[in-house]
């Protein structure tokens, strides 16, 4: 399975991300299905930097799990997902049902897209993150060094060079406790990471998300 960061979550919602062999943030997540580089993981189609994030709606505490979004396992329907939030979700659908598209809260910030939740094949498959005040399980967010994400997950961080951004590196932790869950991480040149996703294999490594 392959993945790396987009640069433009806001601009639309609409195709699916490149894929891989999986192992090793949504600019505008879309509706397609694509393949992600076997040799980086990826992100969805975010922008690539963080960035000052008005206040928004924010998960609960601990909401976020390897297993997937609170009472919504990854695998759940877009009904669940949307009970789970309790809120607002709206993004454009796929022309199939086997397609890949995302959901958001509302209203959407000026800049990036704080959370959005994948979907594929009609089930939910990932959440992708953009803002430095929602936490990763284990304790990661935006801002971070690389020398965090290793400490905070010692022994399970998996490195690899970032498909798009020179000298940038792809984080890849699988959950410490077992199960298929993998949180992923996207640092920049200077080793601060710039987004962040949670899934299952293969989405959570799709390179583009869902474009």
């Amino acid at each position: 399975m392959r993945m790396a960061m987009a640069t433009v979550l806001l601009l639309a919602l609409s195709a699916c991300g490149e894929r891989g062999p999986a192992q090793p943030t949504p600019s505008a997540p879309a509706s397609a299905k694509t393949e992600a580089a076997p040799d980086s993981p990826a992100s969805p189609t975010p922008p690539s930097a963080p960035v000052a994030q008005p206040a928004g709606v924010m998960p609960a505490p601990g909401a976020i799990g390897y297993a997937g979004f609170g009472p919504a396992p990854f695998g759940a329907t877009e009904e669940q997902v949307r009970m789970a939030w309790g809120k607002d979700l709206t993004g454009p659908k796929p022309d199939t049902p086997a397609g890949c598209y995302y959901l958001m809260p509302q209203p959407r910030p000026q800049v990036g897209y704080r959370i959005g939740f994948m979907f594929e094949d009609s089930r939910f498959v990932r959440i992708d993150v953009d803002t430095p005040d929602i936490e990763a399980p284990g304790g990661g967010r935006i801002g971070m060094t690389t020398q965090d994400i290793q400490r905070l997950y010692a022994g399970h961080v998996q490195m690899q060079n970032h498909k798009y951004v020179e000298g940038g590196h792809y984080l890849r932790i699988p959950n410490p406790g077992g199960g298929s869950g993998v949180v992923l991480f996207e640092t920049d040149a200077d080793g601060r990471v710039t987004a962040w996703r949670i899934g299952e294999p293969p989405q959570v490594d799709y390179v583009e998300g869902c474009s």
